[in-house]
């Protein structure tokens, strides 16, 4: 066999050998498998404070649940895989219990008539369901009474509902049984320095109308809401929504008279106002406010 001949064949050859190389260093597909319980995260903002849940969701697959695959009595992840975690942004009240701002580890202990909600304070630990629970790092334990429900929720759910500013309820919810738990922030001990900081400080541009309307929701000085929310009428004096809520401010301080004027104007105004939506909304409100007051 001539060279030129062999030169094809070892040719042909390296490069079989180079492709055999490459295949065989090439990573194997990432295999993805589904969590036989979903993860979830819900968030809630209540007042000023950031909560957040992060937990697993079993599913009834017609199971009995509490009594049964959750047995009374007994310390439970509130979930699945990892146990479930809160965090708060700031300090909150759980059903009347003090709680540090933080992040926590939830564990609960079901019980026909009664459960226990149990936070503690997650620090260098994070563990596998409860199998590690130990008392000593409780940071609160407060009582919850569950209700029964008419449908049967099928994944486990965590979230909230009755939100206002200082005050939201958390549920947990699965198979036929809810459990509420109360939760508040001291949104006024918050915000109420630092509004009147701002209000007395040099700053120019100042957060009239939030300002007093904050001091108008939760019953604080109606005369200083009064004063803001007349300085942003004068900062923005076609501002009909803001009269109308004058009105509102001045009908809590007693001023019937002054506010029929100011739902008057507003509604002058807004009689005026594009879109129409807008327009037969503001209508709608002032005229039910100057009935109300008559």
């Amino acid at each position: 066999m001539t060279t030129r001949q062999v030169r094809p064949i070892l040719c042909f050859l390296a490069g079989s050998v180079l492709a055999t190389s490459l295949f065989a260093q090439a990573p194997a597909p990432k295999l993805a498998f589904p969590n036989t319980s979903q993860t979830a995260s819900v968030k809630q903002q209540v007042g000023v404070t950031d909560i957040e849940v992060n937990y697993a969701r079993p599913s009834v697959k017609g199971r009995t649940i509490f009594g049964g695959l959750v047995p009374y009595g007994e310390v439970w992840r509130t979930g699945a895989n990892t146990a479930t975690k809160i965090s708060f942004s700031t300090a909150v009240k759980l059903n009347g219990a003090a709680v540090p701002a933080g992040t926590y580890e939830f564990f609960t202990i079901p019980g026909k008539t009664e459960w226990t909600i149990i936070l503690q304070g997650l620090g260098e630990r994070t563990q596998w369901g409860a199998y590690g629970y130990d008392q000593k790092h409780d940071t609160v334990r407060v009582t919850a009474t569950p209700t029964t429900l008419a449908n049967t929720v099928e994944s486990l759910s965590i979230g909230f509902s009755d939100l206002r500013s200082n005050a939201a309820t958390l549920n947990i919810a699965w198979e036929k049984t809810r459990v509420p738990v109360k939760l508040e922030v001291d949104v006024v001990g918050q915000l109420v320095p630092q509004i009147e900081a701002v209000m007395a400080s040099a700053e120019p541009k100042k957060p009239y109308f939030p300002a007093a309307m904050f001091y108008f929701e939760n019953d604080l000085d109606l005369k200083k809401a009064i004063e803001w929310i007349d300085a942003g009428l004068a900062e923005q004096p076609t501002a009909f929504f803001m009269t109308y809520r004058k009105g509102l401010i001045l009908a809590k301080a007693g001023d019937k008279a002054g506010a029929i004027v100011a739902a008057q104007q507003s509604l002058e105004m807004a009689k005026k106002a594009t879109p129409p939506a807008l327009r037969e909304e503001y209508v709608r409100l002032n005229e039910a406010l100057i009935a109300s007051l008559q």
